[in-house]
């Protein structure tokens, strides 16, 4: 089939995230002005860059409470930096909780059962005993096509990964199984790696 998008699909369901999957999931934490914490799950995340390393995340909705933008933009606004916490397939029920539509007071931490701990390089908590952990200064955001499309770019300051993690020098991602988004209420998890050698030219 095909279709256009301003036309519409015509199937039961938006086929575009299924079509573009699987997504990591950016487990995203702030600290807004007044001391309150975040913490909620993108899935349109990834790292952009190496040197400096840089990742991406982009909200795409709104809530009452927070005008043109969600809790996570809007801390990010004011403060100048975010956590990405990278989530494991064992924490996909906490994952889960901490996504729903709450109060910009609510503390999704305390919601979802997520130990917290300060940051080393920003004014951040983030999720105690994740796999790894990315601290991130904000460097810019930029607003897309649409009513709340949003792209949040940061530079990564501090990393922390896991001790049981490393295995051999290598940050081994079988030991944590990555959680990554698919279409619809789908999620999977990496359980084993294939390699592949680049063809010199």
């Amino acid at each position: 089939m095909f279709y256009r998008p301003e036309d519409g699909h015509g199937l039961p369901h938006n086929p575009f995230n299924a079509v573009v999957s699987p997504r990591p999931i950016g487990w995203i934490s702030t600290r807004g002005t007044d001391g309150s914490e975040n913490l909620a799950p993108y899935s349109f995340f990834n790292a952009v860059a190496y040197v400096p390393p840089q990742v991406m995340f982009a909200s795409t909705g709104t809530k009452p409470d927070r005008g043109d933008t969600k809790d996570s933009v809007s801390n990010i606004r004011d403060t100048g930096v975010f956590c990405v916490n990278i989530v494991e397939y064992a924490a996909k029920e906490a994952m889960n909780q901490s996504s729903g539509p709450w109060d910009r007071d609510t503390d999704e931490f305390a919601l979802a059962g997520v130990e917290r701990v300060d940051c080393d390089t920003i004014d951040c908590s983030r999720v105690a005993g994740a796999p790894a952990n990315l601290e991130c200064q904000l460097t810019q955001i930029v607003r897309l096509p649409g009513e709340a499309n949003f792209v949040i770019f940061g530079e990564v300051t501090g990393v922390h990964l896991r001790d049981d993690c490393v295995v051999d020098g290598r940050f081994d991602v079988t030991r944590f199984q990555p959680l990554a988004r698919l279409g619809y209420m789908d999620y999977t998890h990496v359980t084993e790696l294939f390699s592949l050698k680049r063809p010199e030219g």
